[in-house]
């Protein structure tokens, strides 16, 4: 037990998932600068960590993992006011009447710029691992406004398994899907800035005089899908708006696509804006078959499956 007055740390360890978009339809330009979309959200078993440490020193302090298994040195992340993990503490802070503080470890495993909401689960994670440390006391709806905030992902990592998300993708509603997919992850060694791939769909679709449609909710039939765990049927539901234009800025995406298709994958898909590509499989034996499979083409493959649960804290400890 620590003498009175002693200062005494303590360090919260939550994992949080990312995500794949298994549908993703985009509207056209509206005059805020945004599109609504609607989205089905899959929440799988490729997670990044953070560890917050309270401090004597006031201040958010980040650093990286040397866990992490992507590419730090490739990958351009900040370690300041800038990195999404740092906002979730900053606004912990605010609310919280007994912040110290923190030090935020993060272990990269979700491609960073992949699709795939990495940053996202960052914040999500230091969102619950700052209520633990600061015993604020928050409930998940709480916190789940907060997440709000800070961008359209981050509700779902809080949440984690299956949802629909519409407005810009804020707009979160639970999918009572739990039977299992599973996918193989072909992740890139470079970054798609989301902006960039929605300015070159809204460019695509002017070159091609389309209107699109304002979308107001998803195909049934991709719930109905992941309801049963059908893959079969759920393979020939997939859709992605920003596709194409994934594939215009990166094109190396279609061989991918077409190596994974050729080698047994019943689906292929871009993962939200990319680069990231999610290859739909029969079954966990199918994933990991495929996965090396394609390693031998000198790709990273990641087999996983999905739903699985939101942000939760794996450890709680004083130092």
């Amino acid at each position: 037990m620590s003498a009175p007055g002693r200062f005494t740390a303590r360090t919260v360890r939550v994992k949080a998932p990312g995500k794949v978009n298994v549908s993703l339809e985009v509207g056209p330009l509206r005059p805020d600068g945004y599109h609504s979309v609607a989205s089905v959200y899959l929440a799988v078993s490729l997670y990044e960590e953070v560890a917050a440490t309270s401090t004597e020193t006031p201040g958010i302090t980040i650093s990286l993992s040397p866990a992490s298994t992507v590419d730090l040195d490739a990958a351009d992340i900040p370690l300041d006011g800038n990195n999404l993990a740092h906002k979730a503490a900053a606004i912990m802070a605010d609310v919280s009447e007994h912040s110290t503080g923190v030090h935020l470890e993060i272990t990269k495993r979700v491609p960073v710029a992949g699709g795939m909401g990495g940053g996202s689960a960052d914040a999500a994670a230091t969102l619950l691992a700052c209520d633990a440390l600061w015993n604020s006391g928050l409930s998940r709806e709480e916190l789940a406004h907060l997440a709000a905030e800070l961008g359209a992902d981050v509700p779902f990592s809080l949440l984690g398994g299956t949802a629909v998300g519409l407005g810009v993708g804020d707009e979160l509603s639970p999918a009572l899907a739990k039977a299992q997919t599973h996918w193989v992850l072909v992740t890139a060694d470079y970054g798609l800035p989301t902006p960039e791939v929605y300015r070159t769909l809204d460019r695509l679709r002017e070159a091609a005089s389309a209107n699109a449609a304002e979308p107001t909710g998803v195909d049934p039939k991709i719930l109905t899908a992941l309801r049963s765990g059908d893959a079969e049927a759920l393979s020939r539901v997939l859709v992605n708006d920003l596709q194409r234009a994934s594939i215009e800025l990166a094109p190396a995406l279609r061989d991918t696509l077409g190596i994974g298709e050729s080698h047994g994958a019943i689906a292929g898909i871009v993962s939200g804006s990319g680069p990231t590509v999610a290859l739909l499989t029969d079954d966990s034996v199918a994933a990991e078959g495929l996965a090396a499979d394609l390693r031998h083409y000198g790709l990273t493959a990641l087999a996983v499956h999905g739903p699985v649960p939101g942000a939760r804290i794996i450890s709680d400890t004083l130092l």
